[in-house]
């Protein structure tokens, strides 16, 4: 048994990497998990391995009729939303001047986008159970800007700056908003790819300050987490 038995957790992006170890967790402490993806058999074989009950489906969060669906389906089978984890994101790393709009379109989309449609949908039916948590997965890129990143970063400084604003909104409703903001994980995601190893976060590291946030007193709120190694490599 665990402290979220019987809550319903929907995970976005949640078949790999971060999202995976978020589901894994999310279970084992007794949470009914919902996750999607963009392809429906990676969805639905993590559902499969996470079992309890798990649903996965194919979900483009950058598409608000599939978020629209997706929600529809979790509400039929489960009754509601207790939880809802924005974990969906993708990178396209490159100068301004040669990205082309599709691509800018696709990380806005994606990273921005897709979690206010997950939120426009979990939202009545958290109020409806009397109160809910969001957690947001952003990144430390929502703060420290780089070359090449114009997308990504304008995606995660929007995506911290819409947390925060949502969390002002709902508080007294009963959910709780909060963002996390990773540095290097190690999950091939991002800068630095199989560099990373040894050294970087793990995507059970991000997991476990999900799990910690959740755990908290329903009377307090870390509405921001930053999370970073303890131990990079020295620089020069």
């Amino acid at each position: 048994m665990g402290f979220l038995d019987d809550k319903v957790a929907v995970v976005t992006g949640g078949s790999r990497g971060i999202g995976r170890s978020i589901c894994d967790a999310l279970a084992a402490e007794g949470a009914r998990v919902a996750l999607c993806s963009t392809k429906k058999e990676g969805a639905e074989r993590a559902a499969s391995e996470i079992g309890r009950g798990a649903f996965g489906a194919a979900c483009d969060v950058q598409d608000d009729a599939q978020v629209g669906a997706f929600f529809g389906e979790v509400g039929r089978r489960f009754g509601g939303v207790d939880v809802l984890i924005n974990n969906a994101g993708i990178g396209i790393m490159q100068p301004v001047a040669d990205m082309s709009p599709k691509d800018w379109r696709r990380v806005i989309g994606t990273n921005l986008d897709g979690v206010f449609y997950c939120c426009h949908e979990a939202i009545p039916l958290m109020k409806k159970r009397g109160g809910g948590f969001i957690i947001n997965i952003s990144s430390l890129a929502g703060k420290n800007a780089f070359p090449n990143g114009g997308a990504y970063n304008a995606s995660k400084f929007g995506l911290n700056g819409f947390s925060e604003a949502l969390m002002q909104e709902v508080r007294y409703d009963g959910i709780r908003v909060a963002y996390v903001m990773p540095g290097s994980v190690e999950t091939g995601f991002g800068r630095g790819g199989a560099d990373k190893a040894g050294w970087a976060l793990t995507s059970e590291d991000v997991a476990q300050t999900v799990m910690d946030l959740l755990r908290l007193p329903a009377r307090a709120l870390a509405s921001r987490v930053e999370m970073r190694p303890s131990r990079p490599p020295r620089k020069g």
